[in-house]
């Protein structure tokens, strides 16, 4: 049936374009049989809207010659068509359905970070830490036990060993005599503090006063800062950019910059 009208069409339009061309030639045959600057621009405009109008006719025939010529779809081709999976008609690849088990693990077990991207991250770009030993690095929490023994806390080492991958790294004490200086360089070394290179004995610094101790890091310009005296912690605000006070006890917020813990390595885990 389709066919049919658009042969009927065609032949319609076949016939108004032979019944036109008849026209334009009686037209331009009375035209020149009295020729005139008027005749023969009417007969310039006459033929740009012949041309126009063809124009506009022949892309309407091509497009009906098209649509006659495409090829139906068979009736199996058909059923297959409408059984087909439509995600594969878009072009989709199909997934598998994702399991409520694979989910709810996903969500369960968070990534978990390796100590040295804690110890990074903690440090925030920082480039220069200064660190007291009592308290912090060393079991013992006075001057005076010091002129007894020194004994290395071995639950910071691993922490030590990541910091000072990241930044420089100096320790500091507050000492009574030269026995003490000895006594603790002896602990650190025997502890394995010196072996990976990092942290070498000259960045072990002493003095015989808490003033010396500040005066250490303001010289050294630290960003950060750890200390187990709370005093010290106060006198650097102004200067350093981070701390972190090292205390048993809950003592609040200090400051903003100064962070608190009971101990080195629980900050950085």
């Amino acid at each position: 049936m389709s066919d049919r009208v658009a042969e009927n069409v065609g032949a319609l339009v076949r016939r108004l374009s032979r019944h036109l061309n008849r026209k334009i030639t009686d037209v331009l045959a009375l035209l020149f049989r009295h020729k005139s600057a008027g005749s023969l621009g009417a007969v310039a405009g006459f033929a740009i809207a012949v041309v126009f109008a063809w124009k506009f006719l022949r892309p309407s025939r091509s497009r009906r010659t098209s649509d006659r010529r495409k090829p139906r779809a068979s009736p199996s081709t058909s059923r297959e068509a409408a059984g087909a999976d439509p995600s594969r008609s878009e072009g989709f690849v199909p997934v598998s359905p994702l399991k409520v088990s694979d989910a709810i693990e996903a969500v369960a077990s968070p990534v978990e970070l390796t100590l040295g991207q804690i110890v990074r991250k903690r440090l925030g770009g920082c480039r220069k830490m200064t660190c007291q030993l009592l308290g912090v690095i060393l079991e013992e929490k006075t001057p005076e036990e010091l002129q007894k023994h020194a004994t290395l806390r071995l639950s910071v080492l691993e922490v030590l060993e990541e910091i000072s991958k990241y930044c420089d790294l100096y320790l500091m004490e507050t000492v009574l005599d030269d026995e003490s200086e000895e006594r603790v360089l002896s602990a650190l070394e025997n502890g394995g503090v010196f072996q990976t290179g990092s942290l070498i004995k000259d960045k072990v610094l002493f003095c015989s006063t808490d003033v010396g101790r500040t005066s250490f890091v303001r010289q050294l310009e630290a960003d950060w800062h750890i200390d187990s005296n709370l005093e010290i912690i106060s006198q650097l605000l102004r200067f350093i950019r981070f701390q972190l006070y090292i205390s048993e006890m809950e003592s609040g917020q200090i400051a903003p910059n100064v962070f608190t813990s009971t101990c080195l390595e629980q900050f950085f885990s």
